[in-house]
């Protein structure tokens, strides 16, 4: 009997100690948002952020801090729906959703919680309005031109794509002279890094275009060739610069398989010297890309070399050879 209710007795002990346990933390990223104070508060310190030359800042749990926050604002008006019904962080929820909904490129949405932010008279009113009238001609400006990934706005309808080269030219110019007077007016202001980006996507909306027509114009390759190398040119700065030499590296290589299948080597119509001049061209690119210690395309511009270089053993280059 003795041995039994020593049992018991310890087997009460572990149930309790069991019962009276700290429970295990959770850990940052699977908890809540404490406060629409927090959100905005994080949102606010990366809203100067230039995400033109850098990639945008992630929060806590590794996702988009734009994204995230607007996510966290919107599900915060949705449980505390009566906390916040007295309407005294109205402007500043709306004017932070705002400035959220720019770095997705929804400029529409962006003016309208702008203009909402503006209802309220407060500090706020006058750079709300300002704000609201640059998304509006942001959003206006973005729809020049064919960019057939370009986000949905509205009823707008999808613009067709130019047969004529030279009005496609015209239509881009058109929409980057817009893009660059907008951002003349946002200097200083955190539009100004968001207008940057869309007069690169305006480039590359171009360069692609010309890319996607190369085998229609007589010159189709060369004019590809010198978009491309237009935008690596003139976003040397961007974060994407390695995207935009990877492409023009890989457009070098597609013409390199290409003139290999219209002129096979055993054939005399096949040029060694034309050959190794768009071998060298895209290796040099890729290697350019390859030796950046540090840069995320590093690894994929080194085995994109390694498959463009496997393809050239093909070619029996010394018999060939001048």
């Amino acid at each position: 009997m003795k041995v039994r209710r020593a049992r018991v007795l310890a087997w009460l002990a572990a149930a309790l100690a069991i019962g009276c346990a700290k429970p295990a933390p959770v850990q940052p990223q699977y908890q809540p948002a404490a406060s629409v104070l927090e959100v905005i508060a994080t949102l606010r310190r990366h809203i100067p952020d230039d995400t033109y030359r850098f990639e945008p800042a992630r929060d806590f749990s590794g996702r988009n801090v734009y994204r995230a926050s607007l996510i966290r604002l919107e599900s915060l008006e949705r449980v505390h729906a009566e906390s916040l019904r007295a309407g005294t962080l109205d402007d500043v929820i709306a004017f932070s959703k705002a400035r959220a909904l720019e770095r997705l490129r929804a400029y529409d949405l962006a003016a309208a919680n702008h203009r909402q932010a503006a209802v309220h008279e407060g500090p706020l009113r006058d750079e709300a309005l300002r704000a609201a009238a640059l998304d509006d001609a942001l959003g206006e400006a973005i729809q020049i031109g064919y960019e057939p990934d370009r986000p949905p706005r509205g009823d707008a309808k999808p613009v067709p794509a130019p047969a004529d080269a030279d009005a496609a030219t015209r239509d881009y110019d058109r929409r980057t002279a817009l893009l660059e007077a907008l951002g003349n007016d946002a200097s200083g202001t955190p539009l100004a890094p968001v207008i940057r980006e869309e007069i690169e996507r305006t480039d590359e909306a171009r360069a692609r275009y010309f890319v996607a027509r190369r085998r229609l114009d007589p010159d189709g390759n060369v004019r590809a060739l010198a978009e491309l190398q237009r935008v690596a040119t003139r976003h040397r700065e961007s974060k994407n610069r390695n995207r935009h030499v990877l492409e023009l590296a890989d457009l070098y290589a597609t013409m390199t398989e290409e003139y290999v299948a219209a002129r096979p080597p055993e054939s005399l119509w096949f040029d060694p010297a034309a050959f190794s001049e768009m071998v060298d061209s895209a290796s040099q690119l890729y290697e350019a890309v390859a030796n950046q210690d540090g840069a995320p395309e590093k690894i994929e511009a080194a085995r994109r070399l390694e498959a463009f270089l496997a393809f050239t053993l093909r070619v029996d280059r010394d018999r060939f050879s001048p």
